[in-house]
């Protein structure tokens, strides 16, 4: 399966993103081998840098690097795929700031639960960082009129446990960018967290 050819944006009716960098995963899918739905930010301001560019980009390395702390071996995207995991991010779009607006993330919320509905057998979703956490608290307040994880910072709101028809939910920080590099703390709490979302999609 392409998701490419299901999941796409007919009018791009945000405003403050770079609608040319328009991304989302380009590869063939088996929906079956998924397992994990890990959901980042957005795509870079940079091509080059985001999950599906060709060779080594830098939101690859660090995101291998947080699965590598979690106990899993893993050297490049086909080592994620084979373990379940399936990456894509909240907002389709580049930023063209620094953050994103939350009309924005309603939006492209749509995007994502026609998303992740192409992947029935996964038991986990992880939400990395705010944005993540925002799109699927849009999608439950559509489906359950009330939102999924509370309010509050991530350090706080990671020690629940939280369920959305039938599939975990994780709250946790972004694997990719330069701030991973120099926060060491939130390293961690990423790699715990994934390393329990590993456990769930190997039982």
């Amino acid at each position: 399966m392409r998701v490419p050819s299901r999941v796409a944006c007919p009018d791009f009716p945000c405003g403050e993103v770079h609608h040319s960098r328009h991304e989302v995963p380009p590869f063939e899918v088996d929906p079956a081998m998924v397992g994990l739905i890990l959901v980042g930010e957005a795509p870079p301001a940079e091509a080059s840098d985001g999950w599906f560019a060709p060779g080594m980009p830098f939101h690859l390395e660090t995101t291998l690097d947080a699965f590598r702390a979690a106990g899993a071996a893993v050297a490049c995207r086909e080592d994620l795929a084979a373990l379940g995991v399936y990456l894509t991010t909240a907002v389709k779009c580049a930023k063209v700031g620094y953050g994103v607006e939350r009309s924005t993330v309603e939006a492209c919320s749509r995007l994502l639960e026609a998303e992740m509905a192409l992947f029935p057998k996964a038991r986990v979703i992880m939400l990395m960082g705010d944005v993540a956490i925002g799109a699927l608290n849009a999608i439950a307040r559509r489906r359950t009129g009330k939102r999924l994880i509370p309010s509050g910072p991530t350090y706080k709101v990671r020690g629940g446990e939280y369920w959305f028809e039938g599939r975990r939910i994780f709250p946790s920080y972004l694997p990719t960018g330069r701030s991973y590099l120099i926060e060491r703390s939130k390293r961690e709490m990423i790699a715990a967290d994934l390393r329990s979302a590993l456990a769930l999609i190997g039982e």
